[in-house]
């Protein structure tokens, strides 16, 4: 790991009032990306995927997150499992591109294959021309290497290296605090439901834009018009996640009045309420009485993350084209908010240029949220990876 000066990180993890956010390196220095890897990706649960995208058994689709090769697949049972997408041979990389896999998973190089859940199955040739086995090749011993994996809210998470909590642990406070919505099925909104936004910042910014509502009033005056900065409140959780809710979500998106069918069996809180945590360290979620939706953050570099956006809905036919106008009209209206941020994310990045810049003030009142992410970063330093 980079030597990181403790007294820096310890001034990040003081009360709000009194700290510094982190300083520039953790966001320009290319070194220190390639630490956050170890120190806050492969140890802890980030996010990878969604299951929308293998719907079905054999639906297969790789992976490539932050340089590590990942291979998603649906299984014959309908498990979604997530397994190193190498061959144990030579090293092969198994799946190029998202596939149905009629059969095993084959090894393009020589044809070791695999079943779906990870077994050596056949390896033909092995002990010489007509040979398919050899003394010294343990089928038993040679399966694909599987990566711990969960799926929540339709986000596959991953743990790679293998010895974080159990995410039934690691997300327990997120899960208790959104348990109105825990076990619902979540149905994707189809192709118009989903974009990617390409952004020229660290990965973390967007996360601490995404936490506080303080900028609402400058960066998204449409948004602020009917749900404005004094109908927000913070969401803290230290060391799990961090946000901000609404008490006034009351969507307007078709002339008629007519709205998107709500989830059964809601508390009134959610009659006019409506939250957005970022669940540590790469996910943003939103939860609504009538549709949710996740932003997984896929960083790419120091200076660059792709930002995939997806929703979903309370029922499958909110795909048909009965909602098809509405449906739009309500990914239209994500859009617009969330491009509205890039502009910040990318002016913070470039700020971060700035020689001197001490990692800038939070405000007790407005921040704390965003604090709270800056002290988990912090404090992923703090413990030496495995």
């Amino acid at each position: 790991m980079n030597m990181v000066d403790r007294s820096i990180l310890e001034n990040v993890t003081k009360p709000v009032g009194s700290a510094n956010g982190l300083p520039n390196e953790f966001y320009t220095d290319p070194s220190l990306f390639e630490t956050e890897r170890k120190q806050v990706f492969e140890r802890n649960w980030p996010c990878i995927g969604f299951g929308k995208d293998v719907p079905e058994p054999g639906d297969a689709r790789p992976v490539n997150f932050m340089g590590i090769p990942l291979l998603v697949l649906r299984t014959k049972d309908g498990i979604v499992k997530v397994f190193q997408n190498v061959c144990r041979h030579r090293g092969m990389i198994l799946v190029n591109e998202p596939t149905k896999l009629k059969g095993v998973i084959r090894c393009p190089y020589h044809s070791w294959c695999y079943s779906h859940d990870g077994d050596l199955v056949t390896t033909p040739h092995v002990g010489g021309a007509g040979q398919n086995t050899h003394e010294s090749i343990k089928r038993d011993e040679l399966g694909l290497f599987e990566v711990r994996s969960h799926v929540w809210m339709d986000c596959i998470f991953v743990n790679i290296s293998g010895d974080a909590p159990a995410f039934e642990d690691y997300a327990a406070k997120a899960i208790e605090r959104w348990s109105e919505f825990e076990s619902r099925p979540l149905f994707h909104g189809g192709p118009d439901s989903s974009f990617t936004l390409d952004v020229k910042s660290n990965w973390k910014l967007p996360v601490e834009n995404y936490c506080e509502s303080y900028h609402l009033p400058w960066i998204h005056p449409g948004l602020n018009s009917y749900s404005k900065l004094e109908d927000h409140y913070n969401i803290i959780e230290p060391q799990a996640y961090s946000g901000q809710g609404t008490t006034v979500y009351n969507p307007q998106l078709d002339e008629s009045g007519r709205h998107f069918p709500r989830f059964d069996n809601l508390s009134s809180k959610w009659d006019s309420g409506a939250e957005y945590i970022a669940f540590y360290p790469n996910l943003q979620l939103g939860v609504h009485k009538d549709h949710t939706f996740a932003i997984m953050l896929e960083p790419v570099s120091q200076d660059r993350t792709l930002e995939h956006i997806e929703i979903y809905y309370t029922s499958p036919e909110i795909a048909g084209d009965e909602w098809g106008t509405m449906r739009k009209t309500n990914t239209d209206m994500w859009k617009e908010v969330f491009a509205e941020d890039v502009f910040v994310v990318e002016g913070m990045h470039k700020g971060r240029s700035a020689p001197g810049f001490d990692g800038g003030k939070f405000s007790p009142a407005m921040d704390p949220a965003t604090h709270c992410f800056h002290d988990w970063v912090a404090r992923q330093y703090h413990t030496p990876a495995p």
